[in-house]
């Protein structure tokens, strides 16, 4: 009787460390997931805040060109303004003395 009991104490023994030595992998497999995880997030965070800034500098020099070009249309127009007044400034003048007079 007592080597029955002996080989069941045995046994669970070995069964005590069997579990332990489950939890200890399941403990070490979770670190692993977790370093996993965080070089995962870390390398994305990397390539997510290069996209990022690479469409950054793509929009800012979309705007700069865009600014370029407003400008180039603006000076246009304000030069023709110029022209026109320096033209006609004198019919203009008239025209205003013509309103102010017949109110």
């Amino acid at each position: 009787m007592d080597s029955v009991i002996d080989k069941l104490a045995e046994i669970e023994e070995a069964a005590e460390e069997i579990v332990r030595h489950a939890h200890e992998q399941k403990a070490e497999i979770a670190r692993e997931l977790q370093k996993e995880r965080d070089e995962f997030d870390s390398e994305t965070e990397v390539k997510t805040q290069e996209r990022v800034s690479a469409i950054r500098r793509e929009n800012e020099a979309k705007m700069r060109l865009l600014l370029k070009e407003q400008r180039e249309k603006n000076s246009s127009a304000i030069e023709n303004l110029k022209k026109d007044f320096e033209k006609n400034h004198t019919a203009y003048a008239e025209e205003i003395l013509k309103k102010i007079i017949e109110v």
